[in-house]
C-alpha cells in the first residue's frame, strides 16, 4: 500500500527561499546609491558654513548660493551622464563663450533678429558635439585627446574671429535689437519674492536634473550609457549602439553649453572671447564629487547637482565669511580629495554588503 504526501498549506512557507526574490533592506539600497557621499559632505560643509559666516544663512545668501551652483549644475548634468559613459569633455568650458560670441556676433553682423543668431549659435554648438562625438567613435583615440584638440582650436577661434569681426576681444551690444528682451526673459530673467531672488539658471538646472535622471532611471538610453561606460566591447557584443549612445552624450553637453552661452550674452549683452578657459575642471570636479567615476560606468546626474551645489555653497561661503579668496582653490582640492576618497568607501561598503 502506497503512501500519499500530504497536501501543501498555505500557512506553510517553503524551506528554502528563491534567492531571485530576496528583498533588498533600505539600508543597503541607501548605501549603493553613488550620490550618498556628496550628500553626506553637502550637510558638512553647509554646517561648517552656518557656523563661521553669520550672513550664510540669509534667505538673499541662499539665492546667491542657489545661482551659483546652477551656473555649474547646467553644465555638470551633462558633463556627469558622459562621464558615465565613459569619456571626458576638456571643450565644455570654451565652448559656452563659443556659442555666447556665435549668437552675439550673428546677430550684429546680420542685423537680424536676436533669436536668429540664437538658432544659428543651436546649430553650430550641436555640431561641434556630433564633431567631438565622430572623431572620438572614428578615430579610437581617448577623448582626452580629441576634446582637447577641440579646446585649443575653439579658444583660438573665439579670439581670432572676434578680434577680426569687431576689432576687439568683446563682442559689440546688442541690447537695442529686435527680440533681445524676449531672449533675455528664457535665458536672463529673475524672480524676487521678499528677500530671495532666484534666477531663470535654477529652473533650467532643476529641468535638467529631471531630464537626465528620467534618461538614466527609465529609458533604454539610459541602460545604453552605463553599458558602454562599464565597457564599450562588451556593449557592443550585445547590441549597444555605442557610436550613437556616445555622439549622443556629447550632443547633450553642446546642448547645456548652448543653454549656459545664451545666459552669459542675455545677462551682461557683452561677451569677452576669452571667458571659459579652465571651467571644464570646475564641471569635471562637480561630477566627480557627486559621484561619478573617472573609470565611467557609475555615477547619477543627481549626484552631480549636489556636487555643484557644494561648489556654490564653498564659492560663497568664503566670501561670507570674509576669508582671502585665494584659498578657495585650495578648498576646492580638498574637497574633491575627500569627496573622491568618501566616494570610493562608500561603494565598497556597498558591494561588500551584497
Amino acid at each position: 500500500m502506497s503512501a500519499t504526501a500530504p497536501p501543501a498549506t498555505p500557512d506553510k512557507a517553503p524551506s528554502a527561499a528563491d534567492e531571485r526574490l530576496l528583498r533588498v533592506s533600505p539600508l543597503r539600497r541607501l548605501m549603493g546609491r553613488p550620490e550618498l557621499g556628496s550628500v553626506v559632505g553637502a550637510v558638512a560643509v553647509f554646517l561648517f558654513f552656518s557656523v563661521v559666516a553669520e550672513s550664510f544663512l540669509q534667505a538673499s545668501s541662499f539665492s546667491t548660493v542657489l545661482y551659483a551652483a546652477s551656473t555649474i549644475g547646467i553644465m555638470a548634468v551633462p558633463v556627469a551622464l558622459l562621464m558615465i559613459g565613459g569619456e571626458f569633455d576638456l571643450s565644455a568650458g570654451v565652448l559656452v563663450t563659443s556659442s555666447a560670441l556665435i549668437s552675439s556676433m550673428f546677430s550684429y553682423q546680420m542685423t537680424a533678429n536676436v533669436w536668429a543668431g540664437v538658432g544659428v549659435s543651436l546649430l553650430v554648438t550641436l555640431t561641434v558635439g556630433v564633431f567631438n562625438g565622430f572623431m572620438l567613435t572614428r578615430t579610437k583615440l581617448p577623448s582626452f585627446i580629441i576634446t582637447l584638440g577641440t579646446f585649443l582650436m575653439l579658444t583660438g577661434l573665439n579670439l581670432g574671429f572676434t578680434k577680426l569681426i569687431s576689432g576687439t576681444v568683446s563682442t559689440k551690444s546688442i541690447s537695442d535689437m529686435e527680440g533681445f528682451a524676449s531672449a533675455k526673459e528664457v535665458f536672463a530673467s529673475e524672480w524676487t519674492v521678499g528677500d530671495v531672488t532666484l534666477k531663470v539658471t535654477v529652473l533650467w538646472w532643476f529641468v535638467l536634473i529631471a531630464l537626465a535622471t528620467w534618461i538614466l532611471l527609465r529609458t533604454r538610453f539610459g541602460n545604453w550609457i552605463f553599458a558602454v561606460g562599464g565597457g564599450a566591447d562588451a556593449a557592443r557584443a550585445v547590441g549597444v549602439p555605442v557610436q550613437r549612445t556616445k555622439i549622443g552624450l556629447y550632443m547633450g553637453v553642446a546642448f547645456a553649453a548652448w543653454v549656459s552661452g545664451q545666459h552669459l550674452l542675455f545677462s551682461f549683452d557683452v561677451v569677452q572671447s576669452g571667458e571659459g578657459v579652465g571651467n571644464e575642471l570646475t564641471y569635471i570636479i562637480a561630477a566627480v564629487i557627486g559621484g561619478c567615476l573617472i573609470t565611467g560606468g557609475y555615477g547619477s546626474a543627481i549626484g552631480s547637482a549636489i556636487g555643484a551645489f557644494i561648489f556654490g555653497m564653498t564659492s560663497k561661503g568664503i566670501v561670507y565669511a570674509e576669508w582671502n579668496p585665494d584659498w578657495f582653490k585650495f578648498f576646492l582640492g580638498a574637497m574633491l580629495l575627500l569627496a573622491t576618497l568618501l566616494n570610493a568607501w562608500v561603494r565598497k561598503r556597498a558591494e561588500a554588503t551584497r
